[in-house]
């Protein structure tokens, strides 16, 4: 999808497909261990997210010290930095603190469908900040992605009534949407011109920073309730649904461009019902199967228009 001014799109090559593919498939673990966690742990958002970015932190640190050592890199402004730093820190600091305190009252199912509003989210940045204008296959694609939401959503309130919590998750996770659609609207703008690595490591280092700074405010170390479960959902959250996946998917939107990359990730919803379902025992109804439906061929819709849009 087309964060910002039009841009040519790329043409899908079979790597970029499958680099965007595995990324956006193992970016839909993260819910299914964040609840495993939660689940078989006593440990609270703030420091599971501290521990994911700790386990993270040497491949960054790695990635941005590689890229430091080449000659024919762009000198970065002030503004740039300024932006970088910026992006890092509303998309995985504030977005994944916000997804993380969702995910201790909705389902990991739910949390994917609400967090998957954020290309419609995009649209609107775009309509309200860059002067766009929606033409009609835009307004359908909205429509229907809502509706899906919609239907998803009220099946999903009637298996959780119980939970006090419930509707604190989900605004929770629509905070975490759209933060994350600001990153993706910054990050189609700022990729090409730092780079894939150099951007992705600046920002997650950025990011990073931040949520130790609010661990160290909030927390003490000594309270951390360190066991061999959580240290292995840190590290797996850290590698598995961090670190691959966040180098995957802006190589992807590198190589075959953003609009690609946004209808392929349509996959993440699907996949971490099917996860959920699986290893978290999340009951699959045809509410959501429907809602799931309709907010995939709105997301598709949408990025198909701003191909097409950005060929105009």
């Amino acid at each position: 999808m087309v964060y910002g001014p039009p841009a040519m799109d790329k043409k899908i090559t079979l790597s970029g497909f499958l680099i965007t593919l595995a990324g956006a498939i193992l970016f839909s673990t993260k819910a299914i261990f964040v609840k495993l966690a939660f689940r078989s742990t006593p440990v609270d958002a703030v420091t599971l997210l501290a521990l994911r970015m700790l386990f993270s932190l040497p491949f960054y640190l790695v990635a941005a010290w590689m890229v430091s050592k080449k000659e024919n890199k762009q000198e970065l402004t002030t503004s740039d930095w300024l932006k970088v730093i910026s992006l890092g820190i509303l998309g995985y600091y504030l977005s994944s603190l916000f997804d993380f305190i969702g995910l201790q009252y909705v389902s990991a199912g739910l949390e994917r469908l609400i967090l998957f509003l954020y290309p419609t989210f995009a649209v609107l940045i775009n309509t309200f900040f860059y002067k766009t204008k929606l033409n009609r296959v835009q307004i359908i694609a909205l429509v229907l992605t809502y509706l899906g939401i919609g239907i998803a959503y009220y099946g999903e309130l009637k298996l959780d009534t119980s939970n006090p919590k419930f509707f604190f998750g989900s605004f929770m996770i629509f905070l975490c949407a759209v933060t994350y659609s600001f990153y993706l609207v910054g990050t189609g703008r700022m990729v090409q011109k730092v780079g894939v690595t150099r951007y992705t490591a600046y920002a997650m280092l950025a990011s990073t920073v931040g949520i130790f700074i609010n661990f160290l405010v909030t927390h003490q170390v000594g309270t951390i309730p360190f066991t061999a479960e959580l240290t292995w959902y840190a590290i797996a959250l850290a590698i598995v649904a961090t670190v691959l996946p966040s180098f995957m998917m802006s190589n992807g939107m590198k190589s075959i461009g953003s609009n690609n990359v946004s209808i392929i990730t349509s996959i993440g919803p699907v996949s971490t019902i099917i996860q959920a379902h699986f290893f978290l025992g999340e009951q699959i109804i045809m509410a959501q199967v429907f809602g799931t439906a309709l907010v995939i061929i709105g997301v598709v819709l949408i990025g198909w228009q701003s191909k097409y849009a950005g060929e105009n």
